[in-house]
């Protein structure tokens, strides 16, 4: 696995302390725990139209909701050792999306996101981000499978499901839309890697 992985952050949150032990770091990505300073920066990136028509519009990308979705990442960091991360680029240190594994919500598997701002699609860093934590699921955490759901027009997203050796499954409702359902298991996943 080529992805390094950065041992032990600890960061504080209202006065406890919380720590996960892995983060993936690829050549132009590095991953930090959320915090609720983040906030305000999440709501900046995903309030745009053109991010969040991917992630169920302003009905679940606006400030209330963006407020229990980063208090639900964080709590992944405590129940998983991971969760959604604001992804940072190297060359400036700037926040340019979120990436991560976290429970998928109503199932028992674990799934792997990412998003972006605008000026960094199209650039192989959402492949680069989902493939660093794949790398971490898999060769870290002991994960036997991973998953990814995304909206069925989004083919940017299936493109990188399916480069990182995923398979298509099944059509199902996934965060209140229809979803495309992909997955791989550790051993399919090492087998392309």
């Amino acid at each position: 696995m080529n992805a390094n992985v950065i041992k032990f952050a600890r960061f504080e949150r209202q006065g406890a302390s919380q720590m996960i032990e892995h983060f993936p770091e690829t050549e132009r990505l590095s991953f930090r725990a959320f915090t609720l300073e983040d906030l305000p920066q999440l709501i900046e990136q995903r309030v745009d139209p053109e991010v969040n028509r991917y992630l169920g519009g302003p009905e679940r990308q606006n400030p209330e909701a963006l407020s229990k979705r980063i208090r639900f990442y964080i709590s992944c960091y405590d129940s998983h050792g991971f969760g959604m991360c604001p992804m940072i680029w190297k060359g400036t240190g700037e926040v340019i999306g979120t990436a991560g594994l976290q429970p998928l919500v109503g199932t028992k598997d674990i799934e792997v996101g990412y998003s972006l701002i605008p000026e960094f699609w199209r650039r192989g860093i959402g492949f680069e981000a989902a493939r660093g934590w794949l790398d971490l699921g898999f060769g870290v955490h002991g994960l036997e499978r991973i998953v990814a759901v995304a909206l069925p027009e989004n083919i940017g997203s299936r493109r990188i499901m399916e480069k990182l050796g995923m398979t298509y499954e099944k059509t199902e409702e996934h965060y209140g839309e229809d979803c495309v359902f992909y997955g791989v298991s550790r051993e399919a996943y090492l087998a392309v890697r």
